[in-house]
């Protein structure tokens, strides 16, 4: 069906598209409608940080920023879905337009900015789902907050999803939030970090449970700053590692329409980028957390190759603007 509708949804802006694909989601994810995307996927469990994933692919922030579509995408047969990037003050990102389709390249441009409604309105549309399985909740700092203060948003947003998160991802790598990403390196990194995990500490013991946290990096990395970040995030005893987020290069779509807007640059684009970031981040990491490989999965073949290079799960976004559901059974059927 998705390839019928496709068509119709690629002659829209890009970003009215987004809007009215989970205007329709967020709809009928409680009505018989929701068997216009139902489908049935292999159980293919995963254990990791004591958590049963369904199966090992999972959606990629981004898409349900507001946490409103969680059923249905559960219906599609994701083995976990992450949702935000959530800040704690709802707001309304960078100005439009700001996402843009690359076709030729299966690719995405975004600078959508963090653009969301606010903590309290997520962990609320998170209560309403009916999803038991794995649920990751991307937080991130508001615009206007000044890189000094931004533990001080990270530590609002983790206070605030703590006991509704199955993980937690901390994203310091988006391009689109102007410095966010100078918390990737060095003593920024290591206080950011510090101030979480001692959170975590606290939170497990008052909610008895622990929540995994987890950290999204960019692909735009050479090797000693892998090495660096690698070292941090072993030193402040992460959990996890996300590699990786959306590139600012655009040395495969320079060429084509739209591919010198500003943002990030997601899809095929990436798949090269972000397996080299994982195998060379498996190897400074010695093993010492799993990583979940994002950026460029399109195919059964791209998935395999990821967990081949190291990466114990996966998530996909951009493949799946372009492929729709059926991708998420081939890729798992795959596996």
């Amino acid at each position: 069906m998705y390839s019928l509708i496709r068509p119709l949804l690629f002659c829209q802006d890009a970003e009215k598209a987004h809007d009215l694909s989970m205007g329709f989601l967020k709809h009928s994810q409680h009505t018989p409608l929701k068997l216009a995307y139902s489908q049935s996927v292999p159980d293919k469990p995963v254990e990791l940080w004591g958590l049963t994933f369904r199966n090992p692919l999972g959606l990629a922030a981004g898409l349900d920023k507001n946490a409103e579509c969680i059923d249905a995408f559960a219906a599609m047969g994701f083995g976990f879905i992450e949702v935000g990037t959530v800040t704690p003050r709802p707001q309304a990102g960078n100005d439009k337009p700001r996402l843009f389709r690359l076709p030729q390249a299966n690719a995405i441009i975004n600078r959508m900015g963090f653009n969301n409604k606010g903590v309290d309105y997520l962990v609320e549309r998170v209560k309403e789902a009916s999803y038991n399985g794995v649920l990751g909740i991307n937080i991130g700092k508001n615009k206007d907050t000044p890189d000094e203060q931004a533990l001080d948003d990270y530590l609002h947003c983790l206070n605030k999803v703590y006991e509704h998160a199955s993980y937690v991802t901390v994203n310091i790598s988006s391009p689109n939030t102007p410095g966010l990403r100078n918390l990737q390196y060095g003593e920024a990194l290591d206080k950011l970090l510090a101030g979480l995990k001692s959170a975590q500490s606290r939170l497990a013991d008052n909610h008895g449970k622990y929540v995994p946290l987890l950290v999204k990096i960019a692909p735009d990395l050479d090797d000693q700053q892998i090495d660096s970040i690698a070292r941090s995030l072993s030193v402040a005893k992460m959990d996890g590692v996300i590699a990786t987020n959306t590139t600012l290069s655009r040395q495969a779509v320079k060429d084509l329409p739209h591919g010198e807007e500003a943002g990030g640059l997601s899809g095929e684009p990436l798949t090269t980028m972000s397996q080299d970031v994982v195998v060379r981040l498996k190897h400074a990491l010695g093993g010492a957390m799993p990583i979940i490989g994002v950026g460029g999965i399109h195919s059964a073949e791209t998935a395999k190759s990821r967990l081949v290079a190291g990466a114990s799960l996966l998530q996909i976004y951009s493949s799946f603007i372009y492929q729709g559901p059926g991708l998420v059974k081939e890729i798992v059927r795959a596996l």
